[in-house]
């Protein structure tokens, strides 16, 4: 009889769920399922790395499909952690459905397989986005600031967080909710800022940079991300929404000249372009909940963390 304990990851061939996968075989003996329906964000070669791992498990498949979903539940699971999302606000802008259908029905189903004993809890992976915007000298998002968002993704992710909670006080299920600042780091698809920086200035392509340049983010590696996650599986309180941040705020303008300098690229190369609708000036999280009561807090400066990110995408382009 094996008594691991079994996890099922959603969206775990995206970029935060193939990491957080890569993060829990290198750091724990959970067995893992991973889900994922395999769209431009989830990439096969996101799991080349663990694919063959006698704890982990691929299973393609839409969790806003119950039927495909019938399939992963072949078994009780110790925990769910949906990471599985429509994420890039651009698109959602241009076709809203998509993000409806995996952001909001996908956690239904989720939520009903929970309901039905499928699971014993389940962490919902949601966004800062869902805060909307802030004001440059506004105090930081906390786990009680309203929700307000302003774009069709961020939009789902909200309607996903509130059904969450509807499920917790209706029924009292084991969940919990993260909301995390901007990630960045290994496997990010190439549509996202960062990577689309990288990949511009190493083959000296114009950089598009949105209206002033001055929005600001609050910018978290991936891996401290994952330890953040991990920790709420661990720990977390049923009921309980935790900020994750990365205390690390940066206008685009400022990142995109990091990244210049350290490829020792001209800033030449920036363009600038008329903004987006539905853009929020300012992203700031208040992690001092997840800090105080689960001992967590980022480790990996943005300085290490950008460094560590050029150099992957480096190894990528010359392959």
């Amino acid at each position: 009889m094996n008594n691991k304990k079994h996890l099922l990851i959603t969206g775990g061939a995206g970029f935060i769920g193939s990491n957080f996968i890569e993060y829990l075989l290198h750091n724990t003996s959970y067995l893992i399922t991973n889900v994922d329906s395999l769209t431009y964000a989830g990439k096969l070669e996101n799991m080349v790395q663990f694919k063959q791992h006698k704890n982990y498990r691929f299973i393609q498949g839409d969790i806003s499909s119950k039927l495909e979903l019938s399939k992963v539940f072949d078994q009780e699971y110790e925990a769910i952690i949906n990471f599985a999302a429509e994420s890039h606000v651009d698109r959602s802008i241009g076709d809203a459905e998509p993000f409806i259908h995996t952001n909001i029905y996908g956690t239904f189903n989720l939520l009903q397989a929970l309901l039905s004993g499928k699971a014993k809890k389940m962490i919902q992976i949601s966004t800062d986005e869902v805060y909307g915007s802030l004001e440059p000298n506004a105090p930081s998002f906390t786990e009680r600031t309203p929700l307000a968002p302003n774009n069709p993704y961020s939009a789902s992710k909200a309607s996903a967080d509130l059904l969450v909670r509807a499920y917790f006080q209706t029924h009292q299920l084991p969940l919990m909710i993260t909301r995390c600042s901007n990630n960045y780091g290994p496997a990010q698809d190439k549509e996202k800022f960062i990577p689309k920086i990288i990949s511009n200035a190493l083959n000296d392509n114009e950089i598009p940079l949105y209206g002033d340049g001055l929005n600001v983010r609050d910018w978290i590696y991936v891996e401290d991300h994952c330890r953040a996650v991990h920790k709420v599986l661990e720990e977390g309180v049923p009921g309980e929404v935790y900020n994750i941040g990365g205390l690390e705020e940066k206008t685009n303008l400022d990142v995109i000249k990091t990244i210049l300098h350290l490829l020792g690229k001209g800033e030449h190369l920036i363009k600038y372009v008329d903004d987006r609708i539905g853009h929020d000036r300012r992203y700031s999280m208040n992690s001092a909940k997840i800090s105080k009561n689960l001992g967590w807090s980022p480790n990996i400066s943005f300085e290490e963390g950008i460094k560590r990110t050029i150099d992957w995408y480096r190894e990528q382009s010359i392959r």
